[in-house]
């Protein structure tokens, strides 16, 4: 099975092109390269900004996900929200998002100062929505509403 860890500056174009794929098979969106790998590369230099986690397979990077982090009065901890998450087609329906998504669930849950994970998806993306259900998480309480600058 694949081994989760964190991503490092080696893993940037990898990542990038994940993303670029990620972001025009769920929303037909094609994303700017430069842009997409700045970002990456951004999160990558100040973990401030996050934190990337990637599942490898023999020396294989094989999918991708970003963790970002909000904080939450109401719990005074941080909430980690899950974003970005690719994984290659061969390896989907594989157990390869169970392996990141429970990675990071014991990783959360052995930091006090993490209160729980979140994370959002297209409402169109019934497969990925199957997969989340799944897993046990609950995507009945809050409605995501967004404002975004062109």
């Amino acid at each position: 099975m694949v081994q989760i860890r964190l991503a490092t500056q080696e893993d940037q174009q990898i990542i990038a092109d994940f993303q670029m794929k990620m972001a025009m098979e769920t929303e037909n969106f094609q994303l700017d390269k430069e842009t997409v790998n700045t970002g990456v590369n951004a999160v990558l230099r100040d973990p401030a900004k996050g934190k990337y986690f990637v599942a490898v397979d023999n020396d294989k990077i094989v999918a991708s996900l970003l963790i970002t982090f909000e904080w939450s009065d109401w719990r005074n901890k941080w909430v980690a929200w899950i974003q970005s998450v690719y994984v290659i087609e061969e390896y989907r329906q594989k157990g390869v998002f169970r392996a990141m998504y429970e990675h990071i669930r014991h990783w959360a849950q052995k930091d006090d100062e993490i209160a729980g994970l979140r994370l959002y998806v297209d409402k169109t993306n019934h497969r990925a929505i199957k997969v989340y259900t799944k897993l046990g998480m609950n995507g009945e309480h809050y409605q995501l509403f967004e404002w975004m600058v062109d």
